[in-house]
This record gives C-alpha cells, sequence and structure tokens, in this order.
C-alpha cells in the first residue's frame, strides 16, 4: 500500500513539473515575442543552439525586390544576319549579290541601371550584332540605347541611354557572399517583365566548358534562382538589395531553367565597367602562368602532397608577371592577397579585378615551405586604350574608323585604318600604315570596337584580312601570347 502511494506522489509531482515547465516556455516566449526576440536556447552535444519556435526566421526579400525591380530594365535587340564568308567570296569574284538581304530578327534580354546618368549593364551575348537597342524602365518608358563598349571575354556590355536621375541597384560585394546565402533574380524571361525569383548561393568560383577556343575569364556565381532565357543582363541581389552579379548563363539540355544558373560577379562587372568609361576599352592583367586544379590525381601525378590546397602551376610564361616575381613551376599557389583560392577561376576573378601594373602578394607552397611573392601584373599584348580623336590602340598599333571617303575610294562597305604600326603585333607582321583591315578571323569588322572585342576574344593566333593603301588585297597572320 506504501508503494502504491509512494508512486501516486511521484507522478503527480512528475505532471506538475511539466506543467510548470510548460508554462515558463509559454511565458518566455511571449516575452521573447514583445522583446522582438523569438529563440530560444537549449543545449545541444554540449553546445548552445538558437531555436526559431514561431517560424518568423524565413527570409523577407520585400525591401530588396521592392527596391531593386525598378533598376532592371527590358533590353529589345535588332539584329541582321551576318553574310558569309562564302558569300563575300562569290560576290568578289563573281559580281554582284549572291544572296538576298540579310534577314533580321529581334532578341531581347535585362539590363541593370548602374548609374542614374543612363549608364545600363547588360551582357555582350544580348547585344552582340545589334544594329539597334531599345531599353523600357519598369515605368514602360522606352529609350534607344548606345553601345557604349563591350567586352565578350567576360560577357559584360555597357549602354547609354539619354536620360537622369534614374534609379539605381547598390553594388554590393560579390567576394563576401556566402554558400547557402539567399539571393533573388530579376529579369525579363519570356518578355515577361520585372520577373523576380529566389534562391541561395550553390557554389562561388564556377566556370563552364567552352568548345569555341575562345579565351574566357569565367568565375561565376551559381544559384538555384530560376533564370530562363531574357533573363541574360538582368540583376542578381542579396537580401539587402545590393547587386551582386549580372545573369548569364543557365546549365540546361533544353534551353530552359533545369535548376541550375550562373551570375558575372560584380567585381568583375565593376572593373569592366569603369574600364570602358575610363579608358574606351578593357585593361586586362594577366599573371602567366598555366593552372590546374589540384585534385587528388593531379598531385600524384606531380608529386604534390595532398594535403595542400591549392592552385597547382605546372607553366610559367617567360618573363611573363609571375616569372620576373620568382614563381616557378611546380609551385602551389594558395593565396592572393590574403584570400585561399583552390580554383583557377578564383584566381581569373581576382586577377581580373586589378589593372596592369598593380602589384598583388601571392602565397605559394615550394617543396613543403610556404613563400611570398610579390607580383607586378603586366597586360595582354591585346590590350587597348582610347586615344585622341577616337583613335584606338592595339597591338601596339593606332587605328580608327575608315573614313567614308576612304571606303569610297576601294569599294568597302566598312573597315578599320591603321594610321601608325608603332612597335607591336601589327608592325612585326608587315602591315603597313594606312592599310584598311576589313575581316579579322572571317569576321567583317565594322569599327574600333568590334575590332577590340574580336581580338580581345582570341587566345592564340589572329587572321587578318585587308586592303593596302595602293588597293591590294592582303592576309597577316599574327600569334597571341601574354608578351609586351
Amino acid at each position: 500500500m506504501t508503494m502504491k502511494k509512494n508512486g501516486f506522489f511521484i507522478v503527480l509531482i512528475s505532471v506538475a513539473l511539466s506543467m510548470l515547465s510548460a508554462f515558463l516556455v509559454v511565458k518566455y516566449v511571449q516575452k521573447s515575442n514583445q522583446n522582438g526576440n523569438s529563440a530560444v536556447q537549449i543545449e545541444r552535444n554540449g553546445s548552445a543552439v538558437n531555436i526559431d519556435i514561431v517560424g518568423k526566421s524565413f527570409p523577407d526579400f520585400t525591401f530588396a525586390a521592392e527596391n531593386s525591380v525598378e533598376a532592371v530594365v527590358y533590353v529589345k535587340v535588332l539584329k541582321r544576319e551576318k553574310k558569309s564568308r562564302e558569300a563575300s567570296i562569290l560576290e568578289y569574284f563573281f559580281g554582284g549579290p549572291q544572296f538576298s538581304q540579310p534577314r533580321e530578327s529581334v532578341n531581347s534580354g535585362s539590363g541593370v541601371i548602374l548609374y542614374d546618368d543612363g549608364y545600363i549593364v547588360t551582357n555582350n551575348h544580348v547585344v552582340d550584332g545589334a544594329v539597334e537597342v531599345a531599353v523600357t524602365l519598369n515605368n514602360n518608358k522606352q529609350y534607344k540605347a548606345k553601345i557604349v563598349g563591350a567586352d565578350p571575354v567576360t560577357d559584360v556590355a555597357l549602354l547609354k541611354i539619354d536620360a537622369e536621375n534614374l534609379p539605381v541597384i547598390p553594388m554590393g560585394d560579390s567576394d563576401s557572399l556566402r554558400l547557402g546565402e539567399w539571393v533573388l533574380a530579376i529579369g525579363s524571361p519570356y518578355n515577361l517583365r520585372s520577373t523576380i525569383t529566389a534562391g541561395i548561393v550553390s557554389a562561388k568560383g564556377r566556370s563552364l566548358p567552352d568548345l569555341s577556343g575562345e579565351f574566357k575569364i569565367e568565375s561565376f556565381i551559381q544559384t538555384d534562382a530560376a533564370v530562363n532565357p531574357g533573363n541574360s543582363g538582368g540583376a542578381l541581389v542579396n537580401a539587402k538589395g545590393e547587386l551582386v552579379g549580372v545573369n548569364t548563363a543557365i546549365a540546361s539540355n533544353t534551353g530552359s531553367y533545369t535548376g541550375y544558373s550562373f551570375a558575372v560577379p560584380v567585381t568583375i562587372v565593376k572593373k569592366i565597367v569603369d574600364d570602358i568609361r575610363e579608358y574606351g576599352s578593357v585593361k586586362r592583367a594577366m599573371l602567366g602562368v598555366s593552372m590546374l586544379e589540384l585534385t587528388g590525381e593531379v598531385a600524384r601525378e606531380f608529386g604534390v602532397n595532398d594535403d595542400i590546397s591549392g592552385v597547382y602551376i605546372p607553366e610559367v610564361v617567360k618573363d611573363g608577371s609571375a616569372d620576373k616575381a620568382g614563381i616557378r613551376p611546380g609551385d602551389v599557389m594558395t593565396a592572393i592577397d590574403g584570400v585561399k583560392v583552390t580554383k583557377p577561376a578564383q584566381i581569373q576573378e581576382k586577377i581580373n579585378s586589378h589593372r596592369p601594373d598593380d602589384n598583388i602578394r601571392v602565397d605559394v607552397v615550394r617543396d613543403g615551405k610556404d613563400m611570398s611573392f610579390n607580383v607586378q601584373l603586366q597586360g595582354r599584348e591585346t590590350d587597348s586604350s582610347v586615344g585622341t580623336h577616337g583613335k584606338v590602340k592595339i597591338l601596339g598599333a593606332i587605328v580608327e574608323d575608315a573614313s567614308e571617303e576612304l571606303l569610297k575610294k576601294h569599294d568597302l562597305k566598312s573597315g578599320v585604318t591603321v594610321t601608325s604600326v608603332g612597335n607591336g603585333k601589327l608592325s612585326e607582321a608587315g602591315i603597313p600604315e594606312g592599310f584598311i583591315i576589313t575581316y579579322v578571323n572571317q569576321e567583317p569588322v565594322e569599327s574600333t570596337q568590334q575590332l577590340l572585342n574580336i581580338v580581345s576574344g582570341s587566345s592564340r593566333s589572329i587572321l587578318i584580312e585587308g586592303v593596302t593603301s595602293e588597293g591590294e588585297v592582303k592576309f597577316y597572320a599574327i600569334g597571341l601570347d601574354n608578351k609586351k
């Protein structure tokens, strides 16, 4: 009887303690809510963990969305189908047009207003080959846009419209993005204006397979925010409403979103845009090394300690930036300016945020020892800059758009005139002053900007076709490298 009585009291005490615990939790939650704090702290595996027990930890994107959508524009592009090189050859030998007039097509994409005086960033592939570009703001106002400059290497282009006091998206820091961080993709997929989708940062420093053979700089932000055709050139913003990237590509077998999308980091975008605005073209720095991701297979092949985390350097360009600083083949690059690197794409992103003659600190491991080098970056041979009167420096020479009088004299539709060969690749190839460049890599050259784009997108060599001042058609092959 006594044992039953004791058991009853134990049960009664347990129930009372449970009720008291529940009461205290409820009172704590109510007090937390009044103070704007909805989390409680519990012990788990010997450490304190904050738990949201009222479901208020979900992200609120309203501020970011409402403050960003006004600065994302719809870009409409009229393109004219290029005449094939074969057609041009037939015309040359047989005379007269062999094909009907080039067909026109209308494409669309998105853009982001970076500066309130009308500067808009988009993708190069959105406006490449455009004969007309029109921009529609979120308030439905329409403007004709001018292509200020474009960089196919990073797929960034800069537009300008005649407008002022436009809404802008403040630029954030893509380097500080964290995996799993929420982001918004804003654009006009399938002509659906001002579409907003959300996702997380899935990866950083991602590169994509490129079968074109062209020189590319890729260090994409990968997200799972839904991006479709028409989103290209649109904004990727963080929860603060800051621009962290420009949407550029999707990974898909169908051409539509299947779970993966990619954006150019804003650190690259800002540098390219600033270069185009200040110099008229991109000032690209080069480290002068070849790189391999240090996988287990690479470590075994080259006899590297697989405990090291970094990027393996199998080759160093003679007299290049790295070579002059003391970096050697076989080194493992571990950090640039104190930021750890584990992929070649991360190194490309860091170098592409600099200009020629900038200095960086490179950390490497050599024979098991940590070493640091101060590297002064050099420029590519294809670097260019705008001179006076619209002239452009490229490959050591000065070029400008051919005049109407000169084109008419040689019966040409378009071309770029070499006004001074200088000291560089054009001079070494034997191209004379007064030479009119009409084709590069079998693409017609209609302007100095187009010439810059084609040369910047070439990695190994270029084939130049043109007409001398005496009217003779000539061809020149030029090899490209990283040396001045």
